[in-house]
């Protein structure tokens, strides 16, 4: 299989359907995002240390792997019939994932600045990225029907880069930089709301 095709350089790419659009529409701009956190995910994985942080390579690899579902469904037209391939409880099972690497993680109150050892930092930006992959899939639903669970998935998964990345922090005892100016933000009990 040839790498080039030549079917795109008069700035059109195909989806899935063999529709051509524009490489700047707004359904290859959210998939492209996508695809650029799944490379950002793989850049972070070779910072972080192949024995201590086996569990989270493992569950890396494994969100990659759903990230390629994710932008197969936002490369797939409203029109096309065929199955969804990001399957609906994908963005449930990052809830507990959340909660179990939040507790390795040092307690926080405030916004913290974004960086530590180049594993922590390399998740921080891999957590930005998909961010605005999050913000390209949002503008993308306010012109055409897609899958829901893309946006929840991609959603819940900048959360669980964040505290992926506050967790190897932690296990390299590199203590978080909080924002200066910032409030108290996180508070471990529900606070109670004033009438």
């Amino acid at each position: 299989m040839k790498i080039y095709t030549r079917g795109g350089d008069k700035g059109k790419t195909a989806l899935i359907g063999g529709e051509r659009r524009f490489k700047d529409n707004a359904r290859v701009e959210a998939y492209g995002a996508v695809d650029e956190g799944g490379a950002f995910i793989g850049l972070a994985m070779t910072e972080l240390d192949a024995t201590r942080d086996a569990d989270i390579i493992a569950l890396l690899q494994k969100i990659q792997q759903t990230l390629w579902d994710v932008g197969a469904d936002l490369a797939r037209p409203a029109n096309i019939e065929r199955p969804f391939r990001t399957v609906d409880h994908a963005a449930d099972e990052l809830e507990p994932l959340i909660d179990e690497y939040k507790e390795q993680a040092d307690r926080l109150t405030k916004f913290v600045l974004r960086g530590g050892n180049k594993g922590a930092a390399s998740l921080h930006v891999a957590c930005t990225v998909i961010r605005r992959a999050e913000r390209r899939v949002v503008a993308l639903m306010q012109q055409e029907d897609i899958h829901p669970v893309t946006l929840k998935y991609i959603n819940r998964l900048s959360d669980l880069l964040f505290v992926l990345a506050r967790a190897i922090n932690a296990r390299e005892n590199h203590a978080e930089i909080e924002y200066e100016h910032s409030p108290t933000v996180f508070h471990d009990k529900p606070q109670k709301v004033r009438e």
